[in-house]
């Protein structure tokens, strides 16, 4: 009831209180749009009206876009906590828990050794993740979401241009979602501030930016008993009588990352050829905390009788487990850029990375074999990078190599072709050898089984994809070989299976595995009403159940669009179909806050239906979503994970608010 009257304040307020204006000319960014408020009653001197152009977004590669208002399906599916369309993404009960992967081509690649604990890292914003901005006036954004329970979702941002050539923005973004189950909280911090500069001639440009970020995940290791949940018994459809594994644990993932990114022209004056010399620097520090203060874990059957478990196996403590891994990484690029108006742009670089992967401890175990306290690597590239931009065609290849005893490279090859301004081609082809992160190669636990020192072998990626963007389909293929796939399992015996303990380690795969991925997408319109379809195909060809995905994915969405109150209000109303077929998805592991592989439970095969209506009045665009509304009727059966289910029904209200000032 709350948020329909929340709903209902915003709105009529808008509506009631407005007159007809004279539209502004097309191209124009009318901040009032068609429509004022009534108070003003003073004629005001006739200003110049800024462009949609003028507001740009920037992104770390120097690409453009600009900034949109606009009320589409395609916003609406980015109406979430990360801002970004989820399909291929599967979420947990929870609001900011860890995404499992459906589709595999969504996984990114770097050559460069990560910390690891990838599954904290959905809601940590990465270097290449941060946006510039030039703005012509001050530029705000609002976003605003509900979550599970008692919580908010709140994003706020800030951009303007000092002056012409230097633009600061600052934003933060913020989650709290209390959630269904018992020791289920989440609560996560973005902070980001950024700075543009670059002289009226463009001879020096620097996009710089600062991150604070913070996420914090209690812990339940999923629910205990699986009948329970798939009962008829209505005592269970208050989530919090079903028992969980851990009542008290919590993870932390915290991180600060300085980074800027700068060029400087060497010939004064722009001209056909041009001369760059260019910096990239890049350090961050973080932290990942595990805590369990209580270590013993009680499981009933569904004969009521109890036991008690490790969940995890033996510990060197009793009580109040607090593990802690610290990073440190510093990441310097220096080049030199050519640039010639006709044969395009060519750089070559050197880079130096260095990073400290470290404990405060040193595990010596029952056979005198020592787990190190902090894993050091340092190691320099050498690279060449080639850009192409004439006519139809717009070109990007890179490669980099190491020139110290690491051996690892990269080639990065991406060939666009616009034939026309509706009809594109686009081409990659990727071949990586890849250092393992570093949670792989060194861990160390307060539980006993989860301490280890490896060395891995690298990682090798070939990945060739293309995708054909038109008015009336767009498709997808990616093709990817892997070879010396590194991945984490449950290594615990059938004995500790039994009791319930759950060990995961990383292992490594020698044999090849082949995926391959085909994605359409087509949205079909009859008058006010359209359908829009996405569906995701993928095979993989491996010896042993390694990568696992499913089958088929699909997201269908039926919908009806109009403009009411004289065009004041533009609204979208449906209903959106999820599914995906049965296959082994990957479990959960919150120790070492990683997914691992499993064959001994299927997920999927279950349907969501959520309805819908969007509206936009002005620059201010309103969600209303109820998720999952078939929960109230069907059986619970879906999982997001083996043991974490997911989400069941929940009416969920957002809304994203644009200043121009």
């Amino acid at each position: 009831m709350r948020i329909f009257i929340f709903l209902y304040l915003l709105v009529v307020p808008t509506l009631l209180f407005s007159q007809v204006k004279k539209p502004a000319p097309k191209g124009n960014l009318d901040m009032n749009t068609e429509y004022s408020s009534i108070t003003d009653t003073v004629k005001k001197k006739k200003q110049k009206i800024a462009t949609i152009d003028q507001y740009k977004i920037v992104t770390l590669e120097h690409d453009t876009i600009y900034v949109d208002t606009s009320l589409t399906i395609k916003s609406a599916y980015r109406q979430n906590h990360l801002r970004k369309d989820l399909f291929g993404l599967q979420e947990f009960s929870n609001i900011g828990q860890p995404l499992n992967t459906l589709q595999y081509s969504l996984t990114s690649f770097s050559p460069y050794p990560e910390i690891g604990f990838s599954g904290k890292h959905s809601n940590y914003m990465q270097a290449d993740q941060i946006r510039y901005y030039s703005a012509a006036t001050p530029f705000t954004e609002l976003f605003f979401n509900t979550t599970i329970n008692k919580g908010q979702n709140v994003d706020s941002f800030i951009t303007l241009n000092v002056s012409k050539n230097l633009n600061f923005s600052i934003a933060y973004k913020g989650l709290r979602s209390e959630g269904d189950y018992n020791n289920q909280l989440v609560s996560a911090g973005n902070f980001r501030m950024t700075a543009s500069y670059a002289t009226t001639s463009r001879r020096y440009a620097i996009n710089a930016h600062y991150t604070y970020q913070d996420i914090m995940n209690e812990e339940n290791g999923g629910i205990t008993n699986d009948s329970n949940f798939e009962s008829d018994n209505q005592d269970y459809k208050n989530r919090q009588r079903l028992q969980v594994y851990l009542t008290d644990a919590e993870s932390m993932l915290k991180g600060r990352r300085l980074f800027f990114d700068h060029a400087f022209r060497v010939n004064p004056k722009d001209g056909s050829n041009n001369l760059y010399i260019t910096h990239q620097f890049n350090y961050e520090n973080k932290g990942y905390e595990y805590k369990q203060p209580t270590i013993i874990s009680t499981v009933t059957d569904n004969d009521n009788v109890s036991t008690r478990v490790q969940r995890f196996g033996d510990s060197y403590v009793t009580s109040n487990m607090n593990d802690h891994t610290k990073y440190e990484r510093l990441y310097n690029k220096v080049g030199a850029a050519y640039e010639n108006s006709l044969l395009g742009k060519f750089i070559f670089f050197v880079d130096d990375y260095r990073s400290n992967y470290k404990y405060e401890r040193i595990i010596v175990d029952s056979l005198g074999n020592a787990v190190p306290d902090n894993l050091y690597l340092q190691f320099n590239n050498f690279g060449a990078q080639y850009e192409y931009q004439k006519n139809k065609w717009n070109g990007r290849f890179l490669y980099s190599r190491s020139i110290t005893n690491q051996s690892l490279s990269d080639l990065d090859a991406k060939l666009r072709y616009d034939m026309s301004d509706k009809i594109k081609f686009d081409f990659r082809y990727r071949n990586i050898n890849k250092l393992p992160n570093n949670n792989y190669n060194l861990y160390q636990s307060s539980w006993v089984s989860y301490n280890w020192s490896n060395d891995f072998k690298n990682e090798k990626i070939n990945s060739l994809s293309a995708e054909i963007t038109t008015p009336w389909l767009t498709g997808q293929v990616q093709y990817t070989v892997l070879k010396d796939h590194l991945y984490f399992t449950d290594a615990a015996n059938d004995e500790q299976k039994a009791s319930g303990e759950q060990i995961v380690k990383p292992f490594q795969y020698g044999n090849v595995i082949n995926y391959l991925e085909i994605k359409a997408s087509r949205e079909f319109k009859f008058g006010k009403f359209a359908l829009d379809n996405t569906l995701l195909y993928q095979k993989v060809d491996q010896s042993d159940l390694i990568l696992n995905v499913p089958d088929f994915v699909t997201r269908n969405t039926f919908y009806y669009s109009n403009h009411f109150f004289k065009k004041a209000l533009y609204m979208q109303t449906g209903l959106v179909f999820n599914y995906l077929t049965k296959y082994y998805g990957d479990d959960y592991n919150p120790v070492i806050a990683e997914f691992f592989v499993q064959q001994e439970k299927k997920t999927g095969g279950f349907a969501t239906f959520d309805f819908f209506i969007n509206a936009r009045i002005r620059q201010t665009r309103f969600y209303l979503k109820a998720e999952h509304f078939n929960a109230l009727f069907s059986q619970s059966n879906y999982y997001a994970a083996p043991h974490n289910p997911y989400r069941d029904f929940v009416l969920r209200f957002g809304l994203v608010w644009n200043f121009f000032q």
